[in-house]
């Protein structure tokens, strides 16, 4: 369920339960109403993302601090983290490869190597930018999944710069560049 719907599901769900409180609300202007189930909703998806936070005891986000020390055959986890309110899906990006991991019980692994990434953007909606929570969307060479998106993921300003260098050093490292086409 991708976050608007869940947003939606639990606005809804807290107007029923103000309908069925039996509270005489009417003397409250309705752009107030709005406002207060609004600011309730975020709360509560907050408080939702921390519980799964505790639950899977991972943090939503974590970025690692790069480590130079000359040997580059290492890998290196330089983020990781995963999609705000998810606990079955979780991403780590190294030196070398982007990693996607879904699945609580059975488990899938989508590898995006580093020097196959062609481009990376970001995308933050308002609602999005309040939570400072974004999408990722990385289009690669890779034959298997050319274009993938990093749902919801925190500080995606970050995220995205993280990568970006990545790329970056990883090009460089082997020698490898892309050409526009005209």
């Amino acid at each position: 369920m991708s976050l608007p719907e869940l947003r939606a599901k639990v606005k809804a769900g807290i107007w029923q339960a103000i309908a069925q409180s039996g509270v005489n609300t009417s003397s409250l202007p309705q752009a107030d109403l709005d406002r207060l189930v609004g600011a309730i909703t975020e709360g509560v998806l907050k408080e939702m993302d921390d519980l799964l936070t505790q639950a899977s005891g991972q943090p939503a986000a974590v970025a690692k601090a790069p480590v130079d020390d000359g040997d580059d055959e290492v890998e290196k986890v330089l983020w990781e983290g995963r999609p705000y309110l998810s606990l079955s899906v979780h991403y780590k990006i190294t030196n070398e490869r982007v990693r996607i991991t879904e699945g609580m019980l059975g488990k899938d692994r989508e590898d995006i190597e580093l020097v196959r990434i062609q481009d990376i953007d970001m995308t933050q909606g308002m609602s999005e930018r309040m939570l400072n929570i974004g999408d990722i969307h990385i289009r690669s060479h890779d034959r298997s999944n050319p274009t993938v998106v990093l749902n919801n993921v925190s500080n995606p300003s970050e995220v995205h710069e993280i990568l970006r260098r990545a790329v970056l050093k990883a090009r460089k490292k082997h020698n490898v560049s892309f050409r526009e086409e005209m």
